[in-house]
């Protein structure tokens, strides 16, 4: 008898996104991202880079021009929480601002209670959502919504039973 049942997804290999100039993008998200560009197919105008490493993810860029209609995605990178911490400042120092999970410009990372995951938003050349995202050990906290990580570390925790 044939299995019905799919066997159980275990990741996200790859994803892609569209951009205008391949060649600016390829810079940002090397320079950027920290991405290790993988391969340049230069008759398709498309660019490939190792998330990671090759067996855990990759991200592909596909050349489409300036046209005056584009979509915007969103993408977001696994990092450890001293990773996404120290992202903010990164960003800043390369000239790329930090914003929140409302687009607007952050002061420091946030966290998103319901994961709850400490999150750095920021938009590439193309104004794609991009997030450097960890997902932290603490209990989910859906009430806390999504607010700044110094908040999280602030916020009164449930005394434990006496």
């Amino acid at each position: 008898m044939v299995e019905k049942r799919m066997p159980p997804v275990v990741g996200l290999y790859e994803t892609h996104l569209t951009v205008a100039d391949l060649t600016r993008s390829i810079a940002f998200y090397c320079d950027v991202v920290g991405l290790e560009l993988a391969r340049i197919f230069a008759e398709r105008r498309i660019a490939f880079f190792w998330v990671d490493d090759r067996r855990t993810g990759m991200l592909g860029l596909w050349e489409t021009g300036g046209g005056p209609l584009r979509m915007r995605l969103h993408i977001a990178f696994s990092m450890t929480r001293e990773g996404v911490l120290a992202s903010h400042a990164a960003l800043a120092a390369q000239g790329v601002e930090p914003l929140n999970f409302a687009g607007q410009r952050a002061a420091e990372p946030e966290v998103i209670g319901w994961m709850p995951a400490l999150s750095q938003f920021f938009a590439d050349p193309d104004g794609h959502s991009i997030e450097f995202i960890a997902i932290l050990d603490d209990d989910p906290n859906p009430e806390f919504g999504v607010r700044p990580y110094s908040e999280w570390l602030a916020r009164q925790r449930p005394s434990a039973p006496g």
